[in-house]
């Protein structure tokens, strides 16, 4: 471990900001850069807790400021660099989907243009998302087909089908992650999880898209930090590895989930509306690959999880007031 040094992209989203103190806590000393200045700390997991390594946040944009990263190469000479960065909505990426191919194609390209030419390089986790896949049937393994069905979904493909070709001409060294639906505290309060917790609690009705019919995997994002993790020491690069449970939920289940934790009804505190254009009714990960290759398993139930938030919302409730509830595109 002493001679790994991490740089983590996209470290201002809920996954980059919680994998960045995981590492912490494993001892690290972390360089972070994101687009934005950072957040409220209450979206900063590495905030709340003393921990033996640091974080070190850098303001870098891709879409507009490569050279800065390039200094920062320079400058902090990371082994492991892990990237979430990413336009990552879904049912939004209708709306602008060339700022969608900006910057998950063209900026991601550049960006990859720049770190294969960067010589302190071992291993580059590629954070990426299973709505390559489309709607799925049955549990997937890594080599499904692609078939996207949103301007998300196609722009995170035309990344990943780049990469597969830097592997094979340059010897790229990448490693490819696809988790399910991540949650945990410290998660942007426009997605589900949090969104019903503050709507529970504020006494506010809560809008479900489609009467939550959607079947998906919810996997707590420590759970993923450590697959994370795994993968970036371990994995064999060119390769894709699934971070998964097994246990199937609708959106409406993990919402009465939720409200039952709480003491609310289902009734009392939800409405129906339509469902959004091209979204997948669901992808099934199989993540029998990473579980055996790299000896990982998810170890916080849903239940604990889903407790996890609650004392997260409790604890940060009147910043939490203060805080955007809907998403803010930035293009």
């Amino acid at each position: 471990m002493s001679n790994e040094r991490f740089l983590v992209l996209g470290s201002n989203s809920f996954s980059g900001a919680t994998f960045c103190d995981y590492l912490a806590e494993q001892g690290h000393d972390v360089v972070a850069t994101s687009r934005s200045n950072e957040p409220h700390d209450a979206l900063l997991p590495y905030r709340w807790e003393k921990r033996s390594g640091t974080v070190r946040f850098e303001r870098v944009d891709i879409n507009h400021d490569l050279e800065a990263l390039k200094r920062l190469l320079a400058e902090t000479r990371p082994t492991h660099v892990v990237n979430f960065a990413a336009q990552s909505m879904v049912g939004e990426s209708w709306a602008n989907p060339d700022h969608w191919m900006m910057t998950n194609v063209v900026s991601t390209v550049r960006l990859h243009e720049l770190l294969r030419r960067y010589d302190g390089l071992e291993r580059y986790v590629h954070v990426t998302t299973p709505e390559v896949y489309g709607s799925t049937e049955g549990w997937v393994r890594e080599d499904h087909p692609f078939n996207p069905s949103t301007p998300y979904a196609v722009s995170r493909a035309a990344g990943d089908m780049s990469l597969r070709s830097y592997f094979q001409t340059y010897d790229f060294p990448v490693l490819y992650t696809r988790a399910a639906n991540v949650y945990g505290p410290g998660q942007q309060l426009y997605r589900i999880v949090p969104r019903t917790v503050l709507a529970a609690l504020s006494g506010q009705k809560l809008k479900l898209d489609g009467g939550g019919k959607s079947v998906r995997v919810f996997i707590h994002m420590r759970d993923v930090s450590d697959a994370t993790l795994k993968v970036a020491r371990a994995g064999r690069l060119g390769e894709s590895y699934h971070i998964s449970g097994y246990r199937l939920v609708s959106i409406r289940e993990l919402v009465e989930m939720i409200l039952a934790a709480l003491g609310k009804s289902f009734e009392e505190c939800v409405e129906i509306g339509p469902d959004r254009p091209g979204k997948d009714s669901a992808y099934t990960l199989d993540s029998v690959k990473i579980r055996t290759a790299l000896g990982w398993q998810d170890r916080i139930t849903l239940e604990e999880g889903i407790e996890d938030v609650i004392r997260w919302a409790q604890r940060f409730g009147p910043a939490l007031s203060d805080l955007p509830i809907r998403y803010e595109h930035k293009p």
